[in-house]
C-alpha cells in the first residue's frame, strides 16, 4: 500500500513540531515493517495569518515525503481537504486534523480495514469522545445534518479517515466553495466500516469550529446538499391544500343550512381556502423541480466503476 496522508494545517504554529516528528516517525516505521511501500504528507495550510505556513517549511525541508501547500486564503477546511485529494499521488488517502487528537500511531489501524478490496472508505472512532460536552454536542448536530443531507453511516463521520484515492473521481467536476468532503465521498460509494480508535484531547491552540461557526456548517449541509427543506414546503403545500379544501366544503355546507347569514362571506371564504391550497400545492411541485435542478447542479457521479473488479473481469 502507498499511503497521501493530508493535513489541512491553521494556526498550528505549536502543534506541526510534534505532529511532524510523531508522524514521520509512524509512517517511516510502517515502511521498515513492511505495511506500505510508500507515503508522502500533504500539510495544507488554509490561509492562516500567523506563521504556520512558515514553521512547516522549516520543519519539512529536510523531510522528502513532506510536502506544503499554501493556499493564497482561508478557503476552509474541507475546501482543504479536497485540494489535497485532488493533489495526492498514492492509492490510498488518509485525512487527520493538525492538533493531535488523531495520533499518527493510530493511522496502522485506520487503513487496516482497506486491505480488504471491498471496503472503500474507513472512519476513525473514538472509543473515549475527545472533546467536552458542548463540542460533542454540536458534533452529533452536524452529523444529523449530514444524514438530513442524504449520507448513509452518517453516525461515523469524523476528521479522521482512510479511503481508495480513486473516489475523487466520483467529484472531479464538484466546484462547491461549500463543499463538505463526507458528502462528497458518500456519492461514490457505501462500503464504509467504523475502525474504533484512541483520540487525544486538544493540547494547543482551540477550535475554528465555535457554535456560529457550525451552525452554519450545519445550515451549509441541509440546504446545499439535499432537499428536506423543499421536501417539508412539499408537504406543507399539500396539507394546507387538503385542509383548504375541507375548510372549503364545510363552510358551503354551514351557507346551505341556513348558519350563514353575512352576505358573500361563503363565496370568499371558499375562494380563498381554495386558492391558498391551489398556491401552496404549486409552490411545493416547483420545489420538487427546484430540487432536481439543485442536484444536477452538483455533478454527482452517474456512476463509479470498481477498478479492481473491471480489471479481473477483462483478464477473464
Amino acid at each position: 500500500m502507498n499511503l497521501s496522508v493530508i493535513i489541512p494545517c491553521y494556526r498550528s504554529v505549536e502543534a506541526l513540531p510534534p505532529l511532524v516528528e510523531r508522524l514521520s516517525g509512524a509512517l517511516s516505521g510502517l515502511v521498515a515493517s513492511g505495511r506500505l511501500d510508500a507515503f508522502e504528507v500533504l500539510l495544507i495550510v488554509d490561509g492562516s495569518p500567523d506563521s504556520t505556513a512558515h514553521v512547516a517549511r522549516e520543519l519539512t525541508a529536510d523531510l522528502e515525503a513532506f510536502t506544503v501547500l499554501e493556499m493564497r486564503r482561508n478557503f476552509g477546511q474541507h475546501n482543504a481537504l479536497v485540494a489535497g485529494v485532488r493533489a495526492a499521488q498514492y492509492e490510498v488517502v488518509v485525512t487527520m486534523d493538525d492538533d493531535l487528537q488523531h495520533p499518527p500511531e493510530q493511522i496502522e489501524r485506520l487503513i487496516a480495514p482497506l486491505e480488504n478490496d471491498h471496503v472503500d472508505l474507513a472512519y476513525g472512532v473514538p472509543t473515549v469522545e475527545e472533546h467536552g460536552f458542548l463540542r460533542s454536542l454540536a458534533s452529533r448536530t452536524v452529523k444529523n445534518a449530514l444524514r438530513l443531507a442524504g449520507v448513509p453511516n452518517a453516525q461515523y463521520v469524523g476528521a479522521f479517515r482512510a479511503f481508495r484515492t480513486d473516489l475523487r473521481d466520483g467529484f472531479s467536476e464538484v466546484k462547491d466553495p461549500q463543499v463538505n468532503l463526507d458528502v462528497l465521498l458518500s456519492w461514490t460509494t457505501t462500503a464504509v466500516v467504523p475502525v474504533e480508535l484512541t483520540m487525544d484531547r486538544r493540547t494547543t491552540g482551540t477550535s475554528s469550529y465555535n457554535l456560529v461557526a457550525l451552525i452554519r456548517h450545519t445550515l451549509n449541509m441541509v440546504t446545499g446538499y439535499g432537499v428536506v427543506p423543499l421536501k417539508l414546503a412539499t408537504w406543507l403545500g399539500f396539507i394546507c391544500g387538503i385542509f383548504g379544501v375541507v375548510l372549503m366544503v364545510i363552510v358551503v355546507f354551514r351557507f346551505a343550512i341556513g348558519e350563514t347569514t353575512v352576505a358573500g362571506f361563503t363565496t370568499v371564504a371558499a375562494l380563498v381556502s381554495l386558492f391558498a391550497g391551489a398556491q401552496l400545492i404549486s409552490l411545493g411541485i416547483i420545489g420538487e423541480y427546484l430540487g432536481r435542478a439543485h442536484f444536477r447542479s452538483m455533478h454527482r457521479p452517474m456512476y463509479l466503476l470498481r477498478r479492481e473488479a473491471a480489471d479481473v473481469e477483462r483478464r477473464d
